[in-house]
């Protein structure tokens, strides 16, 4: 009886997930031809802002999620720019960054920015596509100099099933934090499932509740003599050092089920 209430839960989930998508796209279309970019950007966020904290909330409430996050509140009020980079787990880990710093301009891949149920409120708040990286690279580094805060996952894709810790880091965060010199907050995501990982299919239903951890660390500066490959090494110290140390939520290996 359980399993059954967790997936009619988990399927509502989903609908809502559809539903709210084509909503925003609908919204978005509208809005961006009525209102200012100016404008425009801040109502994207803010709408964004508010289905992820709602969805949030409909998780906690059924049981389904159990998340720690209130390092990413200490986060959201503090100024200037900053590139934050998470080690990249699961499908929704922008969801939990984004609902509680909606101001974040995100770099996320092109087709999802063309997905009919997620790109509408993405190009509305000025989210960025990494189709070019030359274009994304300026782009951000744009952004960036307004002092505006730049969510990137430095993997560029979620952490593979068989990997430890996660995937070695793109090139991408230690260009930027190279061209701009501004810091780079690691955040650290910690999860008892791996649900919504890569490889994971939807048909499959996770143990319950989902217990989600995220955590923040001291800022890293691109070093004077450094080159963009030693700062990426440094980094990827910092994330391997962090997730590997004992912790409730530590990564376990994969069983042979693969979960």
């Amino acid at each position: 009886m359980k399993s059954l209430l967790e997936w009619l839960l988990l399927i509502a989930g989903f609908i809502y997930w559809a539903v709210a998508g084509l909503s925003i796209t609908l919204i978005a279309n509208i809005l961006t031809l009525l209102l200012p970019p100016r404008y425009a950007l801040v109502c994207g966020r803010f709408i964004l802002q508010k289905v992820f904290q709602l969805f949030i909330a409909y998780l906690k409430i059924t049981g389904l999620l159990i998340l720690e996050d209130s390092d990413l509140k200490t986060l959201a009020g503090q100024q200037g720019a900053a590139i934050i980079a998470p080690n990249h787990l699961a499908l929704w880990d922008a969801v939990f960054i984004i609902a509680q710093i909606p101001e974040v301009v995100c770099i996320m891949k092109g087709a999802i920015l063309r997905n009919p149920f997620l790109g509408g409120g993405a190009r509305l708040a000025g989210y960025i596509p990494n189709d070019s990286i030359s274009k994304m690279l300026k782009l951000a580094a744009l952004r960036l100099q307004t002092r505006e805060k730049l969510l990137m996952f430095p993997e560029g894709t979620r952490t593979k099933s068989a990997v430890q810790w996660l995937n070695p880091l793109k090139g991408g965060v230690a260009l930027l934090a190279k061209r701009t010199k501004v810091p780079v907050v690691p955040v650290f995501i910690r999860s008892n499932t791996r649900f919504f990982e890569k490889g994971w299919p939807l048909y499959r239903k996770p143990v319950f509740p989902l217990k989600i951890s995220i955590t923040v660390g001291e800022p890293v500066i691109f070093g004077k003599h450094e080159t963009a490959q030693t700062f990426s090494q440094r980094l990827e110290q910092i994330y391997i050092a962090e997730l590997a140390s004992p912790h409730p939520l530590r990564r376990q290996a994969v069983d042979s089920n693969g979960r």
